[in-house]
């Protein structure tokens, strides 16, 4: 196939599928009906501003034009704030206490470190398909379409079940937090009024979460980063007279108790509490389909990631290690669900900084109703791109006229009930098996994404295309990818030790190997069941489509401005790299 040399209608004037078009030459073929120009806002920007953010009756009425046809009302702050903070929730604030009693301070910064590292390879990968491809649904369908439409089905349907699983923990442990200031009301009462405080969030729809995740993501770096400053104030002994870092506190805790806890076991015990925390962060790429202009709002979005794992969690991870001791008892709360647990409460409670750990809790509650709202997003939108291809039941592909995948969305609503269950006598045993069910999902999903970035390179040039004709490539390229999926593969194979042998010398059970590795079966599930619904398998590079919904995009600005990079001084284009 030759490179494509598409040109659109005059009203588009200087967008083209090719860097080298020249606007007045005819084109090489006419494949219109499958290069995309982005969502069609004409009936959008039409309607009312009441019925625009939902807030009509005539606002749920299916909305014309092609299926999958979402806003794309998303603004590049929105983008570079979900990037930067989006997912910062409980895995961090909360599960990162019981991460540091396991593996210990070292152990912890090593763990996030290299799951850091993986994270950033994977963004990028995702970045550049996200660009040449913003469609709903994002990395599901570059698995379909790279990688095997069995596989792309298996993770879709995780994906969905990953974020309908997230929500009601994520509410459970909102609930639970208030009990932090012991304010007497029955915790299912919280949890009715935080599903409601979604619910109209969602009302609002794609607006509503973008919105929501600026504010709630701008809390959540402010306090990690006053953490950060008071930690280096608490280091250096500048705590409360008569308290605990009223003198120099320094490394003390890396000598006593000690940097690792539980050896190399307590490392790979680490890795899964880090994939949790950074579950999320590819949510950028499935905003993506839904911001104006992705090829110019998500590559300052993706550099964005490069500072929130060096800043806001190794630094933040390094003050928990320096200033809480990976023996103290509190760390042992119930996991994800106690932020008395917390690292970040106990060293402010440890302080004496009186509010602080108030504070901190605020935050924590902020986050894990951020990261439901997340939920409800990731998941609706994956649902909504399943339907489209046949993968899913068809009204999932309902969207309304203000946007929202209204259908979707209340599928992903309805599993919230679940959080109630998890306040009954047996519910720490449903809430165990609901954390094993998501814990490990978001490391299948990063390894297709990875894996589907080194097929499309592979693709691209079979069909005669350069890379220059990608808008936004891979800091690393190729190479990264294959970084990023040896380490999930390693993260993989650790998990499957610690599954098997678990930490405290306990002897192997089938019990306790479910609860560490629950995802992979879950995965091989939906993976034969898409083989044995479509019949399809390894996709051959020939049979890889690289033009389908591949969106024009205006090379005129994009040139325009590698020039001006390449124009820069080495020391500038070298910082243009990470900003």
């Amino acid at each position: 196939m030759e490179s494509l040399n598409y040109k659109k209608d005059p009203e588009y004037s200087g967008f083209s599928s090719s860097p080298d078009e020249k606007h007045d030459a005819a084109p090489a073929y006419d494949d219109s009906d499958r290069l995309s120009l982005g969502p069609d806002m004409t009936e959008f920007n039409q309607l009312g501003f009441w019925t625009r953010n939902g807030l009509t009756l005539e606002s749920f009425k299916r909305r014309k034009g092609p299926i999958g046809n979402l806003n794309a009302t998303m603004k590049p702050r929105h983008l570079h704030m979900i990037a930067i903070g989006g997912s910062i929730g409980a895995g961090l604030f909360v599960g990162s206490g019981s991460a540091l009693s396991n593996g210990g301070p070292a152990a912890l910064l090593l763990a996030f470190g290299i799951i850091g590292v993986m994270i950033f390879n994977v963004v990028y990968a995702l970045g550049e398909l996200a660009v040449v491809f913003p469609v709903s649904g994002g990395f599901y369908t570059y698995s379909t379409r790279f990688i095997d439409p069995s596989w792309g089905f298996a993770m879709g349907w995780n994906y969905v079940f990953q974020w309908a699983i997230v929500l009601p923990l994520e509410l459970t442990v909102a609930g639970l937090t208030v009990e932090y200031w012991n304010s007497g009301v029955s915790v299912a009462v919280w949890i009715t009024v935080f599903w409601l405080i979604l619910i109209i969030i969602n009302i609002f729809g794609t607006l509503g979460y973008a919105e929501e995740e600026f504010w709630s993501s701008l809390l959540k770096l402010i306090a990690i980063v006053l953490f950060m400053i008071i930690g280096v104030v608490l280091c250096a002994g500048g705590g409360p007279a008569g308290g605990k870092y009223d003198e120099y506190w320094g490394a003390r805790t890396f000598y006593n108790p000690g940097a690792f806890a539980n050896g190399f076991k307590g490392l790979c015990a680490v890795f899964v509490t880090a994939a949790f925390a950074f579950s999320g962060t590819e949510l950028v790429g499935l905003a993506a389909a839904e911001s104006r202009n992705p090829a110019k709002a998500l590559p300052g979005a993706i550099k964005q990631v490069f500072w929130r794992i060096t800043l806001f969690y190794i630094l933040a991870l390094l003050f928990v290690g320096l200033l809480v001791e990976h023996t103290d008892e509190r760390l042992l709360g119930s996991g994800l669900s106690d932020s008395q647990a917390s690292p970040f409460v106990i060293a402010a409670k440890d302080a004496g900084l009186i509010g602080f750990d108030s504070f901190m809790n605020v935050v924590i509650l902020v986050s894990v109703i951020s990261i439901g709202n997340s939920g409800i997003y990731g998941g609706s939108r994956t649902l909504t791109a399943l339907a489209e291809q046949g993968y899913a039941p068809k009204f999932f592909t309902y969207i309304d006229k203000s946007g929202r995948p209204l259908f979707s969305v209340i599928f992903i609503l309805a599993f919230s009930p679940i959080a109630y269950v998890g306040l009954s006598s047996s519910g720490e045993v449903v809430f165990a098996w609901l954390q094993a069910l998501s814990g490990l999902a978001a490391l299948f999903t990063w390894g297709s994404i990875c894996l589907s970035h080194i097929r499309f390179r592979k693709a691209w040039k079979y069909h005669g295309h350069s890379l220059d004709e990608v808008p936004f490539t891979a800091i690393f390229g190729v190479y990264g990818s294959w970084v990023g999926l040896t380490l999930i593969f390693l993260v993989l194979v650790a998990q499957f030790a610690v599954a098997l042998y678990p930490l405290g010398g306990d002897p192997p059970s089938a019990e306790a190997f479910f609860k560490a590795y629950l995802a992979l079966p879950v995965v091989l599930v939906f993976w034969i069941g898409g083989y044995f619904w479509k019949r399809t398998g390894w996709l051959r590079t020939h049979q890889m489509d690289v033009t389908t919904n591949r969106r024009v995009v205006d090379w005129d600005r994009i040139n325009g401005e590698k020039a001006r990079v390449a124009a820069m001084p080495a020391w500038r284009r070298f910082l243009h790299l990470f900003f």
